[in-house]
């Protein structure tokens, strides 16, 4: 399990509020939930809610809004798809990076501990400042690139070996659950690219449409944009769509060992 770290300049009051439970709560279920506004000159702090979970849908992000709409309109998070497909709602639960909508809170004993994703600037309560990681991201030109002309009567077709190489990769959904669990990301997340971005990296590199694989492995092949990773694989434990950010890192590894 990946353990919670604290996000970045945090100094958590466990003496938070109490938000008494709604009236006739026929299963109550307790949260304890990270808040924090740059706009009240507050340290950070941990409120606790109780719902009733006979009357909440099965997910955590069900409580989430269920406490928004019911009793806190305050609380701040991010969500929108609700399928795990948009990677909006990414949170540490329980002690895991994961993203609310998919994780049911039939997974967890006892109460419910819900913090942002660790070892990232905090823009208010659940909401982690992203803006690093998305241009980290950008760095990469995560697009295809070729030379060669567009044919003007199909399109650029592949074989389906060549379409086989590219899954466990398109189905990252950037949530950065991955990257948040690292501890090379957590030390070096100026230079080190993370395993979210490098995972998307290795997506065009193996890309037998893209033309521009000898440039793409130039600007990975830095000792700290993709060397450090150390293969702990807390990236691969963690992710929530079961990828394998760890192998597409060594896959670019390899990449690079064999052109030299």
């Amino acid at each position: 399990m990946v353990q919670f770290v604290l996000p970045k300049n945090s100094r958590v009051n466990t003496n938070g509020r109490v938000f008494p439970a709604l009236k006739n709560v026929k299963k109550p279920r307790v949260l304890h939930i990270y808040r924090w506004n740059c706009d009240d000159g507050q340290n950070p702090r941990v409120d606790t809610y109780t719902i009733d979970e006979a009357d909440c849908g099965p997910m955590v992000l069900d409580a989430l809004n269920k406490i928004k709409n019911e009793i806190d309109s305050t609380l701040t998070f991010r969500r929108s798809c609700r399928e795990g497909v948009c990677g909006s709602c990414a949170m540490n639960i329980d002690g895991v990076n994961t993203l609310a909508c998919i994780k049911s809170m039939a997974e967890i004993e006892g109460d419910i501990r819900i913090y942002p994703l660790p070892h990232m600037p905090v823009a208010k309560d659940l909401v982690a400042d992203l803006d690093d990681a998305l241009a980290q991201y950008a760095s990469t030109e995560p697009w295809m690139k070729v030379d060669s002309p567009t044919p003007m009567d199909q399109e650029r077709l592949q074989s389906p070996e060549d379409r086989a190489k590219l899954d466990g990769l398109w189905e990252c959904v950037l949530c950065f659950c991955c990257s948040t669990s690292c501890p090379s990301y957590w030390w070096n997340s100026d230079r080190y690219l993370g395993p979210a971005t490098l995972l998307q990296s290795y997506r065009w590199l193996v890309d037998s449409r893209d033309e521009a694989n000898g440039e793409r492995l130039d600007a990975l092949d830095d000792p700290f944009k993709l060397y450090r990773c150390h293969t702990i694989m807390n990236c691969t434990n963690t992710c929530p769509k079961h990828l394998n950010p760890g192998k597409a890192i060594g896959g670019i590894k390899q990449l690079l060992l064999d052109r030299s």
